[in-house]
């Protein structure tokens, strides 16, 4: 993984806990969400607003404490939209063993100022 660039590093706090105990699988949603817009933004030189979630998957419980990295990478680009695929690893404990919790596969498109889908340059 040390040749990949981490698109977000972060740590989940306690608010972020679900009923039992875990990190709400939303707070994930929503960090993947970010990482994701985030280099589509790059990609397509300005706005973009997310479309669809094509496929998701958790793996492993996230826990308070645990240092989050999630990595997008562009898997395709249309006319207007772009395909990012998204890992999220967990390292936890003392020796800070690092291991894949949740992937999906996120779709953004392109807007302009108005909202309206724009070609990709």
């Amino acid at each position: 993984m040390s040749e990949r660039r981490v698109t977000i590093r972060t740590v989940p706090q306690p608010a972020d806990l679900n009923v039992n105990g875990n990190i709400f699988g939303g707070w994930v949603l929503s960090q993947m969400d970010l990482a994701g817009a985030a280099v589509a933004k790059e990609r397509a030189s300005g706005p973009v607003a997310t479309v669809a979630v094509n496929s998701m998957k958790f793996h492993r419980p996230i826990e308070v404490g645990d240092l989050v990295s999630i990595y997008a990478d562009i898997e395709t680009v249309g006319k207007t939209s772009i395909t990012v695929s998204i890992e999220v690893f967990a390292e936890r404990g003392p020796s800070a063993n690092e291991h894949k919790v949740t992937e999906g596969c996120y779709v953004f498109v392109a807007v302009d100022d108005k909202g309206r889908p724009r070609a990709i340059m």
